[in-house]
């Protein structure tokens, strides 16, 4: 019927349309039902702009895929390769000139974050080699991600770029450029996208005739809760059979009571900013608060021996340097500054255009707003970083003890919480903050971490002279290093599957069992970190058989403090749904069942055999 001469004698696109016929008639007199659906899509195919998004073009050929593998009316074809293209190897990269053009320009925070890129290109390097060489080459797979950072688009209103220059927070751009920075070097393809009009993700255009199935361009897509709203408006239902593939960076984290959008709602959990539906280590913190999320992190700049010892030797030891670059800050601090002042030259880096703002006290040498290395230099000289107690849990105070400061903060009476304090107030988190630093008071402590109440002026007294008295050596946690990151990122992306319907095994060596407290604060008791992946584990009755727990009835509920139970009434309650499996929630009435892994030295996200 098509001859080989024939075949040859055909032009370019004569010889595709040849072929598409030859397949398009074996392939439907193999499967009759086709051909009404191709005389369907024949007249049809151009009605919509969808079709030609599935690669739908004209041919009989086109439209017997399209009905087989984005419609699904008809069987496959036997003649489609059906395997997965094979992965690529996700190679370290030093050379960071691609991730700059990538990052873009036109804004300030964006000149920000090149910045910092190109300040900390050579410890990324020096980080890449040393890990390789840990990893000993192991196949990594590459992976396709998309970051799309969405509180920096102009749709959510860009309110972060204005204020790069006077003062405004930096943490978030901070974090981002570092999570750009550790996914290129570690191998990976990206696509970097500051607006919605660069957001693609595999949504056909046009009127909706074609099903919102189609596959998704990218393995993993990173963003933030603006870019999660944006992606909803533009993706629309297809964004639950996606969201897997998402993770959330989100600074104070998200805990599964306020994750679980119908829980949430019916309990009082409600915000503004959770109820998701996603497993709750999709959220990526910049702590690690709670181990329900995932603590992605950033880094702080390393000093090498040489710069430690001229640190040593360069120190003022009563110089102290006030952590607050807005002049609002400074409001009502004067009795506690005024106690330092009889002890220390008090050094600020507050921002002004013209005038020195008046909330700040005469006797302070304010150099106002500084670039990053000249307040690396001034950190290097001081011998004190004193918090105000607000901004809560940025990076400024890992900078200040990295480059040999004592960082002093406030302790809070009570702790502060949504329930008390107005930042807090809509963000989807229980959590209670005893001072402005949780990490540095618990993870790094003393010598390098002071907290006291600011309020009793002979404790505030005592500890600066106790402070002007000890010595300590510049210090950088691990996990905080770019290696560290480097190590915790990698992880992540070649162990963490939420679209598999297990979770990897994670080694986990016991389950607790204590009354009032969450099982974050149970575990850490013991010296471990609590482990969501394995509650499934223990949410059965021969668990509880096995802790010799005494139960009357065993009630399977939807509760975010389950699986728990209560030695009064001798009742215990089962977990019903997984999205509620929590490490964060504690009650009065209930002894949780908790349960707890090791941790690798200076990285708590990673079990000590999980790298």
């Amino acid at each position: 019927m098509f001859s080989t001469q024939k075949i040859l004698r055909a032009k370019p696109r004569g010889l595709k349309l040849l072929l598409n016929k030859i397949l398009y008639t074996r392939l439907v007199h193999a499967l009759p039902v086709s051909s009404i659906f191709v005389q369907w899509m024949r007249a049809r195919w151009t009605s919509d702009p969808c079709y030609a998004f599935y690669g739908v073009d004209g041919s009989d050929c086109s439209f017997l895929v399209y009905l087989s593998e984005v419609e699904w009316f008809c069987p496959p074809l036997a003649w489609r390769n059906q395997s997965s293209p094979p992965t690529q190897y996700a190679a370290f990269r030093t050379d960071l000139s691609v991730l700059l053009d990538q990052v873009g320009a036109g804004k300030e925070s964006l000149s920000f974050m090149k910045r910092r890129i190109r300040r900390l290109a050579q410890q990324w390097a020096m980080a890449a080699n040393r890990l390789d060489a840990t990893l000993e080459q192991r196949w990594r797979d590459q992976k396709k991600i998309l970051v799309h950072v969405g509180f920096l688009t102009e749709e959510s209103g860009d309110v972060f770029s204005p204020k790069v220059l006077k003062g405004g927070p930096l943490g978030e751009m901070v974090q981002w450029a570092d999570i750009l920075t550790a996914l290129h070097v570690l191998g990976h393809n990206l696509k970097i996208s500051m607006s919605v009009k660069e957001l693609f993700l595999g949504v056909p255009p046009g009127r909706g005739s074609c099903p919102l199935t189609g596959p998704l361009p990218f393995d993993l897509i990173y963003t933030d809760y603006h870019g999660m709203q944006q992606m909803k408006q533009h993706m629309g239902l297809s964004l639950k059979k996606h969201k897997c593939h998402i993770r959330v960076i989100d600074t104070f984290g998200t805990e599964p009571a306020y994750n679980h959008e119908e829980y949430a709602t019916l309990h009082g959990y409600r915000t503004n900013w959770g109820y998701w539906n996603l497993n709750a280590r999709q959220y990526m913190t910049m702590f690690p608060h709670t181990p329900d999320n995932s603590f992605m992190g950033f880094v702080s700049e390393e000093l090498n021996e040489t710069e430690k010892r001229s640190i040593q030797q360069n120190k003022v030891n009563n110089m102290a340097v006030v952590y607050g670059k807005e002049a609002s800050m400074w409001k009502g601090k004067e009795g506690f500054l005024q106690i330092l002042h009889r002890y220390m030259e008090v050094h600020g880096t507050v921002y002004y255009e013209t005038q020195r703002p008046p909330e700040v006290p005469a006797f302070v040498k304010n150099h106002g707003l500084l670039p990053q290395h000249e307040l690396q230099q001034l950190l290097r000289k001081a011998k004190l970083f004193i918090g105000f107690g607000f901004p809560y849990e940025g990076p400024a105070p890992l900078e200040a003890i990295a480059n040999g400061c004592i960082f002093l903060q406030p302790k809070f009476h009570p702790p502060h919480s949504s329930l008390n304090h107005e930042f807090f107030r809509g963000k989807p988190t229980s959590r209670e903050v005893s001072s402005q630093h949780p990490y540095a008071e618990q993870y790094i402590g003393n010598p390098h971490v002071m907290t006291v109440d600011y309020n009793n002026s002979l404790e505030f007294d005592s500890a600066i002279r106790e402070i002007m008295r000890t010595k300590v050596e510049p210090y950088l946690p691990y996990e905080y290093t770019c290696e560290g990151m480097l190590e915790r990122v990698h992880a992540y992306i070649q162990n963490q599957d939420f679209c598999a319907l297990e979770p990897p095994f994670v080694p986990a060596n016991f389950s607790r069992q204590l009354s009032g407290q969450s099982c974050v604060e149970a575990c850490h008791s013991e010296g471990f970190i609590c482990e969501p992946a394995h509650f499934r584990f223990i949410n059965n009755k021969e668990a509880l058989r096995g802790l010799k727990v005494q139960c009357e009835v065993v009630d399977s509920e939807v509760n975010h403090i389950l699986p728990a139970f209560s030695e009064v009434r001798r009742e215990c309650g089962l977990q019903q749904e997984p999205l509620l499996f929590s490490c964060a929630g504690h009650s009065p009435k209930y002894r949780r069942l908790c349960p707890c892994r090791d941790f690798r030295r200076g990285q708590v996200a990673l079990c000590r055999d999980c790298l």
